[in-house]
């Protein structure tokens, strides 16, 4: 395996320009990877649709199951994004998620809790100034939105995890591939990532278009800075957790919903965004301490 890793790797290049791979394998991730991620939701959705007699399975309603259905196929489509480009380059999948060291725990601690006080204080902000864009309707604790809560908390990391894994484990140093010069190659891994990220979460509305390509962007330069998949899996699960969080109980005590079509986004966007940018920063500085700390004698 050792032998294997120099023709796949390259160790001087920073993460997301690390990979060398045939400039074919990249298009079949591209193909792949969607059919597998929709083609999950269909059949789970289908499945759950079955089960609780539904007359629409694909409605934007997120029951229990239907929410639980829906985080662990995305979560599922990660681990088969990851399992793909294994194959393709034999590259061990634990430097997939930081090629250049070991992954480190300390740092998914550290950036989970600056996300928790980013996230917070922007979802603060955005229910005091728009509370017309969060579509919350009310506090409410029913039998439901304890099954939410208890979904949210348990899936919601698998699923951000997921997406982690598949857009910036994946996808993002795969089509940065095709450009030999470090940093046009890094700008092609952000753009196509950051596109099909959009693409396949299908919001109609421009603003809210615009806010998800510039998570996917914020997610994939946090990746980059910090030379691993610490920081990025952390701030999307913190983020999602307590959005998910705050849509579940201020549903009414019924369930949530998902709708990303036109008229659903809007200014109060740009503060989520700044907290995006935030982050951002933040792993920008945390990271330029930590090399510029002086490392002890051995």
């Amino acid at each position: 395996m050792t032998q294997l890793l120099p023709t796949a790797v390259n160790g001087t290049r920073p993460f997301g320009a690390h990979l060398r791979m045939s400039w074919w394998k990249p298009l079949v991730l591209l193909a792949v990877l969607p059919v597998v991620l929709l083609g999950s939701q269909v059949l789970a959705w289908s499945v759950v649709g079955a089960i609780e007699g539904s007359d629409d399975a694909f409605s934007t309603e997120f029951t229990p199951l239907k929410s639980l259905a829906a985080n662990l196929a995305i979560g599922a489509t990660g681990v088969v994004a990851v399992l793909l480009l294994v194959w393709m380059t034999r590259v061990p999948w634990r430097m997939l998620l930081s090629p250049l060291r070991r992954f480190d725990r300390r740092r998914l601690g550290y950036y989970s809790a600056c996300a928790a006080v980013l996230v917070a204080a922007g979802l603060g902000t955005v229910a005091v100034v728009g509370p017309e864009a969060t579509g919350w309707t009310g506090f409410g604790i029913t039998d439901t939105t304890l099954a939410l809560l208890a979904v949210t908390l348990l899936t919601i990391p698998i699923q951000a995890t997921g997406e982690e894994l598949m857009y910036r484990g994946v996808l993002l140093p795969a089509t940065a591939s095709w450009v030999r010069a470090v940093r046009p190659a890094l700008a092609v891994g952000l753009v196509v990532s950051s596109l099909v990220f959009a693409a396949l979460h299908g919001s109609a509305d421009p603003w809210l278009a615009g806010y998800i390509a510039l998570i996917a962007l914020s997610t994939g330069l946090m990746s980059i800075i910090s030379g691993g998949l610490e920081a990025p899996i952390a701030f999307h699960v913190v983020n999602n957790l307590l959005a998910g969080i705050g849509n579940n109980v201020m549903a009414g005590g019924g369930t949530a919903a998902v709708d990303r079509s036109t008229e659903t986004g809007g200014p109060p966007l740009l503060i989520l965004g700044a907290v995006n940018i935030a982050m951002v920063v933040v792993v920008w500085l945390h990271e330029k301490r930590r090399r510029s700390a002086p490392r002890p004698a051995h």
